[in-house]
């Protein structure tokens, strides 16, 4: 399996359309290879490079198992966007306060559709990802506020 992105190389950098000091929408996403079985999918974003413990910039699940993308600005109508470190669900972009921070984007393929509340955050969704996981791919890019 694997995730890209038309907006930017897997090692390269995010454009500022997509940070907070741009237009702050997400990126558009490419799903290649997803396993047949799968029966929904999960996003996770995150920047490890913040200072205080790893931000969550976008965790999205239930997504159906047949999206080969998910367009630039896009709300995905039937899977559930759940609550980021910005304190709401939905995409925030990448904001490092200073330096140059490395952003993920993971998809993980499961092999069941969660029953998460749409309030859950990262400490609900991660174990259930760790649990039902039957493939993954990740793409990571970089920002840096100049």
């Amino acid at each position: 399996m694997q995730i890209k992105s038309k907006a930017f190389k897997n090692n390269g950098n995010i454009p500022k359309k997509y940070t907070c000091d741009g237009e702050d929408i997400n990126p558009p996403l490419e799903f290649v290879d997803v396993p047949k079985d799968a029966v929904s999918l999960a996003l996770v974003a995150d920047d490890p490079d913040a200072p205080s413990k790893t931000w969550i910039h976008w965790i999205v699940w239930n997504i159906n198992p047949e999206t080969k993308e998910i367009a630039e600005n896009e709300k995905l109508e039937k899977a559930v966007e759940g609550v980021t470190d910005f304190g709401k669900p939905g995409y925030g972009g990448p904001c490092p306060p200073s330096g140059s921070h490395r952003y993920f984007f993971r998809i993980y393929a499961l092999d069941t559709k969660l029953n998460l509340d749409p309030s859950s955050d990262i400490n609900q969704l991660q174990p259930e990802i760790d649990n039902h996981t039957i493939a993954k791919a990740e793409l990571m890019a970089r920002y840096s506020r100049s």
